[in-house]
């Protein structure tokens, strides 16, 4: 039987949908800190230029190796999106996170051991069609989507920018911003329309 070890090789030049939990289904979020924090690792390493810790020591920088295309953040999950230029930098990257992340966590609320629930997981993305739905499941996650603080959908609709974040790649598959509003919103009124079937069929 494989070693669970071993590590996986990911391709580069590849999109990814990059996904975990807490362990347990534990929350990994407990409240707008965390959130903000977990986003701010991503400017660590993703930023247009290296950055530092306070002993000047420079963290490992990997905004030409990968880039962040889409995030969602929920209380017990998160999902990415990214496009791995080079082969290590996806696990490189979610490494320095999830590892940075779970000593803050862990110090805050005075608990040890693991915080995720176990080695992420990506899915490989090998067409437009689903590279487009995907960036939409993502920014779906949250019931009351277009007002949750923690994805990249205002990034993708609103004037909003950040160094670390590059959605260009899927902005661009759209005549405009607010088409891609209405492939989101087209989406989630489909989906609402099954939920009720489906809530129908289990009480008659």
């Amino acid at each position: 039987m494989p070693s669970r070890n071993l590590e996986k090789i990911y391709l580069p030049d590849t999109y990814y949908h990059v996904y975990n939990r807490g362990v347990n289904k534990r929350r990994i979020f407990l409240d707008d800190e965390d959130y903000r924090v977990f986003l701010n690792l991503f400017k660590r390493y993703l930023s247009n230029e290296p950055q530092f810790d306070n002993k000047h020591r420079e963290y490992p920088w990997l905004h030409d190796d990968i880039e962040l295309l889409a995030f969602c953040l929920m209380p017990n999950h998160f999902h990415l999106l990214v496009y791995q230029i080079s082969d290590k930098a996806m696990t490189a990257l979610l490494r320095g996170v999830c590892t940075a992340y779970t000593g803050y966590f862990n110090k805050k609320y005075a608990r040890v051991g693991h915080l995720f629930q176990d080695r992420f997981k990506a899915s490989m993305i090998t067409t437009d069609g689903y590279l487009q739905h995907i960036s939409r499941y993502i920014h779906l996650n949250p019931h009351e989507y277009a007002t949750w603080s923690y994805s990249s959908y205002a990034y993708y609709t609103q004037n909003k920018s950040a160094e670390w974040l590059q959605p260009g790649k899927i902005i661009e598959l759209f005549p405009s911003t607010s088409a891609y509003a209405e492939f989101v919103a087209d989406y989630k009124d489909f989906k609402d329309s099954l939920d009720d079937i489906t809530s129908e069929l289990a009480n008659s």
